[in-house]
């Protein structure tokens, strides 16, 4: 009996790891036609300023993907339910100081969900205590912010990779600390699920998009200088933002990072997910990641935003006033080396629809859990096999006559 037992436990902790860690799963084979167009409808050329298009085709619906160089640099996402969605761009208003209503995609009654991701301000402090927390400082250690919006941006152009479906933009404000300096946006669409091998090795799908930030070679303005990162989300109004975190076993992919940060939108009283930011809590010191240049990143709350920052898409899409939210994203940890022992900083984050995606467990820890689960299984099924063939090998006692 004992051995039939262990035999009907065993389907069911098998069931119980591949639910818990994707045993057998092969991924998700949803997968998007991408296509990439740089500034889409124009016929003269325009100076100074880039608007890619990135179009992701599913079976019933498209994602639309902007990136744009006017004014503060931001990604808009627009999601249809129709395969015939398109992106309308008057580019004299586009270009003008006035651009309200200048992009559309249409129909516009095929429009399910559209968000703007900003990359406003960039913040530098001197962190004399080396806490490494904005939030510690006296008003007197933030240094005068620099302000995206002013930055001159790299050509598009020169950077798309039609193939990977990957564009870089690179700007500086011409300041003395930027002489040398850019900050740069690496924009990445995708048309099925995976992960990158550089770490953190964020797993993306074909609902989503990658953004890479890195600083580099910038001219620090004191000895301690660290950085904060402004960021606004700004979406259609009747929607509401928070940021959940999610902790799990798992750091094959991300070393000694064990959560993940998601910046989600949803509609008010509804819990279905419209739209959101995901990333894990890290940055790294050097263009290469490796562990011992990973340092933690901290992020605020959301808060309401009256404005958002001037952004060439933000201005031209969103007619009405928009819902705006900002965070603060800081990097470093108190006792880690300033900015100015690597002058570099990365850090990586998804723009999708719907949820965001989740990671399974891996291979490792689920080869961890099997052996964890079947070596007392193995036991149990050897000691109860053992008992029954005992039990039969052994004589009948027979009758025994009552004295």
């Amino acid at each position: 009996m004992a051995a039939v037992g262990a035999l009907r436990l065993v389907p069911l902790l098998l069931s119980v790891v591949a639910r818990a860690g994707g045993f057998g799963w092969s991924g998700d084979a949803f997968q998007r036609e991408v296509s990439l167009e740089l500034n889409p409808g124009q016929q003269l050329p325009a100076p100074g300023v880039d608007l890619l298009h990135v179009r992701a085709l599913g079976e019933n619906d498209t994602l639309h993907f902007l990136l744009c160089s006017k004014g503060a640099p931001a990604v808009l996402l627009v999601h249809t339910n129709s395969r015939e969605s398109t992106v309308q761009v008057d580019w004299p208003a586009f270009l003008s100081h006035n651009s309200t209503g200048s992009l559309r995609v249409v129909p516009e009654s095929s429009v399910q969900y559209s968000s703007a991701l900003v990359f406003s301000r960039l913040l530098e402090y001197d962190d004399v205590n080396n806490t490494a927390d904005p939030q510690d400082q006296p008003d007197s250690s933030f240094l005068p912010p620099y302000d995206l919006q002013n930055f001159t941006w790299s050509d598009l152009n020169s950077s798309l990779d039609y193939t990977r479906h990957t564009a870089l933009l690179c700007g500086r404000d011409g300041s003395s600390g930027f002489s040398n300096g850019s900050f740069c946006l690496q924009f990445s669409a995708f048309e099925s699920e995976g992960r990158e091998k550089a770490w953190p090795s964020l797993l993306h799908s074909a609902n989503s998009s990658q953004l890479r930030m890195w600083l580099e070679g910038v001219k620090p303005r004191t000895n301690q200088s660290r950085f904060t990162l402004e960021l606004q989300s700004v979406s259609e109004e009747g929607f509401q933002a928070r940021v959940d975190v999610h902790k799990f076993i798992d750091d094959e992919f991300t070393p000694s990072i064990f959560q993940v940060s998601q910046w989600v939108s949803s509609k008010v009283n509804s819990s279905a997910l419209a739209g959101f930011a995901q990333w894990k809590p890290v940055a790294y010191r050097q263009r290469v990641p490796v562990l011992e240049d990973a340092t933690p990143c901290r992020n605020t709350p959301p808060i309401s935003l009256a404005h958002p920052t001037p952004s060439g898409l933000v201005s031209a899409y969103f007619t009405h006033s928009p819902l705006t939210y900002g965070i603060n994203v800081s990097f470093g940890m108190a006792e880690d080396p300033f900015y100015s022992s690597t002058h570099f900083i990365s850090w990586t984050l998804l723009v999708g629809m719907g949820t965001p995606p989740s990671d399974f467990f891996s291979p490792l820890v689920m080869g961890i859990m099997a052996v964890g689960l079947g070596t007392p299984l193995a036991l149990i099924m050897l000691g109860g096999i053992y008992v029954c063939i005992r039990k039969t090998r052994e004589e009948p006692l027979g009758y025994q006559p009552i004295n």
